[in-house]
């Protein structure tokens, strides 16, 4: 038997617990108020209590609530300072950890799943879980021909779990509103609840994962762990050292953010070019930072993890965005207008102004028009607080824009990213990954001169 709670009835006693708590914390705020307490005092004992529930019921439930947590963690940066300090510490610990599976429950899986002699396939094998996830586990030791290895074991009854979760989480979605102040959050759980048959998925898992190994198995900056074996509800992958892109988020010198920001656009943009995927889950508990770089030890390469939840790309990233992003820094609004209506992001019921929607999208694509972009979280907040004011125009604007299906995963990949950049306040050369990897951002007319130039080159 698991200890994840599996009963229907149990998660959604403590899922409701979260807008409960929030309202009795309220009233107790009142309470403190009224015998003389500041307000400011107040504020910040109720918003680190609301953080340590959260963390608590979140991390205790795994499943599709510890999913949401985590998705929700690389959004922090964008909020308020005085809302996301009592915050961040709790939603971040849910990027690496979270109460273990019982010994016991773990040697069950992998004696039903690698058979009863399962212990001979390992040379060593740590009964400590050296990371947990929303569905499963990783435990870390070393196969029979001598490979380390990282073990990913499912928690029994993840599946029912994470449906439910999430089912439950979206009626909730209005009341967990103030987490994020300014985001709806029920479109990212509808989404999370939509790629859940593919999370689950050890074998389209170890699919995506081994395609990435296969193409960056030369390359000097990304590092991805080959797959081992793979069977149900387990995967075996190769071990990688490395200091976790949380712990340079909280203590790593500039040379580490920069580096890091920069691999981490790199490969955004990179692997859907090189192998048709785009990795979907860019939350910092799933990239490290590894010595050994293209200048020796003192540099960095980034070794990427978990590849449950891709989106298939077989053409790369869609060429209308890298379309639009050019036309925008260019300044053709009505070929950028032309374009969005095309794709879908505004609807044929909806007339927009193109120089209004130029205006509102110049500013966030501010990192792509300089040679080299600081990522801030006082820059995402200001974007932030743009988009959500509901009497500023853009607000107004953005409502009337719509998302097509197709992109709507791209999207938040993106905001994830962009988000992981701001928590690293890393400086990135953006604009040299969008030339290089981005289809449509470079017109045609440039990429044949280029083309030209490297055969001068090579002939000379």
């Amino acid at each position: 038997m698991s200890d994840l709670p599996r009963k229907a009835v149990t998660r959604t006693a403590k899922l409701a617990a979260l807008p409960l708590g929030f309202a009795g914390r309220a009233t107790w705020g009142l309470g403190k108020r009224i015998v003389g307490e500041s307000a400011e005092i107040v504020g910040r004992e109720l918003q680190q209590r609301t953080a340590e529930q959260l963390f608590k019921v979140l991390g205790e439930l795994k499943g599709g609530a510890m999913k949401f947590g985590q998705a929700m963690s690389v959004f922090e940066s964008a909020l308020p300072e005085e809302i996301a300090g009592p915050y961040r510490a709790a939603l971040t610990k849910l990027q690496d950890a979270a109460p273990p599976m019982p010994t016991l429950t773990v040697h069950s899986v992998l004696a039903e799943r690698l058979g009863e002699d399962w212990p001979e396939l390992f040379l060593e094998f740590d009964d400590k879980p050296a990371a947990a996830a929303s569905i499963g586990q990783v435990h870390r030791g070393v196969w029979h021909d001598g490979r380390e290895v990282a073990v990913k074991v499912q928690y029994p009854g993840a599946g029912e779990a994470l449906l439910s979760d999430l089912t439950q989480l979206s009626r909730f979605a209005r009341l967990l509103g103030p987490l994020v102040p300014g985001m709806d959050v029920k479109p990212l759980i509808n989404e999370l609840r939509d790629r859940v048959s593919e999370e689950l998925d050890y074998g389209l898992e170890a699919q995506a994962q081994q395609a990435h190994a296969d193409e960056f198995a030369d390359d000097p900056d990304v590092v991805i762990p080959a797959v081992v074996h793979q069977c149900d509800q387990v995967l075996v992958t190769e071990w990688i050292d490395g200091v976790p892109l949380s712990e340079v988020i909280s203590g790593g010198t500039r040379e580490q953010r920069d580096r890091a920001g920069q691999l981490l656009s790199r490969f955004l943009f990179s692997g859907p070019a090189r192998t048709g995927l785009l990795h979907a889950d860019p939350h910092p508990g799933n990239f490290r930072l590894l010595p050994g770089g293209p200048e020796g030890e003192d540099d960095w390469r980034l070794g990427v993890l978990d590849f449950g939840t891709v989106d298939r790309l077989p053409g790369g990233l869609p060429e209308p965005i890298g379309e639009s992003l050019r036309m925008t820094l260019d300044g053709e609004a009505d070929a950028v207008y032309a374009l969005l209506c095309a794709e879908g992001f505004v609807k044929e019921s909806i007339e927009l102004d193109p120089d209004a929607v130029l205006d509102y999208l110049l500013p966030i694509i501010e990192p792509a028009r300089v040679d080299a972009f600081t990522f801030t979280r006082d820059w995402i907040r200001s974007q932030a607080a743009r988009i959500a004011d509901p009497r500023s125009p853009a607000h107004q604007l953005g409502k009337q824009l719509n998302l097509p299906p197709a992109y709507l995963l791209i999207h938040r990949v993106t905001l994830s990213t962009i988000g992981v950049l701001c928590q690293l306040g890393a400086t990135v050369r953006l604009r040299e990954e969008l030339e290089e990897w981005l289809p449509g951002f470079v017109p045609e007319e440039g990429l044949e001169e280029d083309r030209e130039a490297e055969e001068s080159v090579a002939e000379a």
